[in-house]
């Protein structure tokens, strides 16, 4: 590793790392998810609501199992932040549930990403609120997670 000016050691510059990234998750598709060594290091941390694991080919798992669950998935990444080795994205995941006619759904949330020395992703942490952004939207779990929520408020 290189020294900065006051001797310190050089901390690398993931600025381009992080486009790469939002790209691959704005373009995702299963060819994209056979192989992931070159976005994710070998062990890995990776959770989300659903899954909380640490190695590559859990991770590769989740992708693969995400296109088996849903039709046409697809980020869109509205803002996203980098300081130093840290970035967090800020991300819209839109869907269509595997049936028929089914209407375009949209989870909201955010991923906190921490990059290796080389540039791959080391730990990956996304923030979404499982019971408003997907349980409510859901045909018959939908009416009783709004029951829930309604009492709560009371």
């Amino acid at each position: 590793m290189s020294e900065d000016l006051t001797g310190l050691p050089a901390i690398p510059d993931h600025t381009l790392r992080l486009q790469q990234l939002i790209t691959f998750f704005e373009t995702i598709s299963p060819e994209k998810c056979k192989d992931l060594s070159t976005i994710y290091t070998e062990d890995a941390y990776f959770k989300d609501p659903f899954n909380e694991l640490r190695d590559l080919p859990a991770i590769t798992h989740v992708f693969q199992h995400m296109f088996e669950q849903v039709r046409e998935p697809r980020f869109h990444v509205s803002s996203s932040v980098l300081q130093g080795e840290s970035a967090f994205i800020v991300w819209d995941f839109l869907f269509k549930l595997n049936k028929a006619n089914a209407a375009e759904l949209c989870i909201r949330g955010a991923t906190h990403l921490r990059f290796a020395q080389d540039g791959r992703v080391h730990f990956h942490r996304d923030y979404w609120d499982a019971a408003e952004e997907l349980y409510e939207k859901l045909p018959l779990l939908g009416g009783f997670m709004r029951f829930l929520k309604r009492q709560a408020r009371r």
